[in-house]
C-alpha cells in the first residue's frame, strides 16, 4: 500500500484525514485492522512496518512520532534508520502506515529538515497541515461550508459563517464543536441561520461586557451578564471562553508590536477584530486583565479537582473577587 507523513499545527485537519482513511477499512474488523502507537522504539517500529495484514483486508497503522523530532539528539541510530528506510520502501501489500507529528499551535516551531528521519519520510506521501491564516477569511469560510456539508450534514448560510469566523477566528476544532451543537438546534432541518449562531455561540461582545463591567467594578452588571449566558452555555464553557479571550487580550496589551497583522497571527483573531478590540481596551490596564485571568484560573483548578459543589457560585465569586 503506501507510507504517509503528516505534520503541522492544524491537528484537527490531520485527525480528519486519518478519520477518512480509517473509515475505508472493514469496520467489522476494525479492532484488528487499525492501530495507533505513540513513538515506538526501533524494535517495535520495525515490527509494525513489517506487519502483514490478515484475512480481513487493508490495515492502517498510525504512528504518533512527535518524540522522534523533539529530542535533542537523533531518536534512532544511523544503522537503525537504514533498516527503517528499507522497511518503508518494502512495506507489505494492503498495509498503510501514517507517521504523524502535531506541532504546537502558534509557536512557530518547525521540523528539523536536516534530520535523516525527516529526509527518509519526506520521500513518501508527505503533507504539511498548516493553520489557515486568520486574515484569509474566504478560505476559512469555504472550509466551514465544506466541513458542515460533508462531515455533519449541514448547510450553513453565508452570514452565519461570517459571524462564526468573527467569534472563533481560525480554530477548526472549535468550529466543529459549534457546528455539532447547531445541528441539534436546527433539527429536523439541516440549515444553519445567522439567528441560530447568535443564540448558541458566545459572542466576543458578551465576554467583553462581562470583563469590562468587572474592571469598572460594576460587578452586579457582570453577574447579570453571566447569568444570561448560562442559558446558552455551561458555566465551565463560559469560564474557558473567558480564559481564552483574556489570554489574547493580554497579548494585545503587552506585545511589543503594533502591527495588527502580527497581532492577528499571535492571537489567532481576525485582523478586523484585533483593531476593534484594541480600541475597546485602550483605557484598560494589562495588570487588571492579568489579575482577572489569575482569579479565573484559580477557580478553574478548584472546579477540575472537584473541590466545589456549586459550579455557578464558584464562577460568580471568581468574577467579582
Amino acid at each position: 500500500m503506501a507510507i504517509y507523513f503528516f505534520y503541522g499545527e492544524e491537528d484537527f485537519n490531520i485527525d480528519l484525514e486519518i478519520g477518512s482513511m480509517k473509515s475505508k477499512l472493514n469496520q467489522d474488523f476494525l479492532a484488528l485492522s487499525f492501530q495507533a502507537v505513540d513513538n515506538p522504539d526501533y524494535a517495535e517500529l520495525i515490527n509494525l512496518l513489517r506487519t502483514p495484514p490478515m484475512m480481513f483486508g487493508n490495515m492502517l497503522i498510525v504512528i504518533n512520532a512527535d518524540k522522534y523530532f523533539s529530542s535533542q539528539k537523533n531518536f534512532f541510530e544511523d544503522n537503525e534508520l537504514d533498516d527503517i528506510e528499507n522497511a518503508l520502501s518494502n512495506n507489505p501489500e494492503l498495509l498503510d502506515v501514517v507517521f504523524v507529528v502535531k506541532l504546537p499551535r502558534d509557536e512557530g516551531k518547525k521540523l528539523d529538515s536536516r534530520r535523516k528521519l525527516y529526509k527518509i519520510l519526506s520521500k513518501f506521501n508527505t503533507k504539511e497541515f498548516a493553520p489557515y491564516k486568520t486574515y484569509k477569511t474566504a478560505e476559512i469560510a469555504q472550509w466551514i461550508k465544506n466541513h458542515a456539508k460533508k462531515n455533519i450534514g449541514l448547510t450553513i448560510n453565508d452570514d452565519a459563517i461570517t459571524l462564526m469566523i468573527e467569534q472563533i477566528g481560525n480554530n477548526l476544532r472549535q468550529f466543529d464543536i459549534e457546528l455539532n451543537k447547531l445541528k441539534l438546534l436546527a433539527y429536523p432541518e439541516n440549515i444553519i441561520t445567522l439567528k441560530m449562531v447568535e443564540e448558541i455561540v458566545i459572542s466576543n461582545q458578551d465576554l467583553f461586557n462581562i470583563t469590562e463591567f468587572i474592571i469598572k467594578n460594576q460587578k452586579d452588571k457582570a453577574l447579570l451578564k453571566f447569568k444570561k449566558l448560562i442559558d446558552k452555555k455551561h458555566p465551565l464553557e463560559i469560564l474557558a471562553a473567558l480564559q481564552t479571550m483574556l489570554r489574547k487580550w493580554i497579548i494585545l496589551k503587552t506585545s511589543s508590536t503594533s502591527s495588527t497583522l502580527e497581532l492577528s497571527k499571535l492571537t489567532g483573531m481576525h485582523e478586523f477584530v484585533v483593531k476593534q478590540t484594541l480600541a475597546k481596551l485602550k483605557q484598560t490596564k494589562a495588570s487588571d486583565l492579568i489579575n482577572l485571568k489569575q482569579n479565573l484560573f484559580n477557580v478553574e483548578c478548584k472546579l477540575k479537582t472537584a473541590d466545589s459543589l456549586d459550579i455557578v457560585s464558584e464562577v460568580e465569586i471568581a468574577l467579582i473577587r
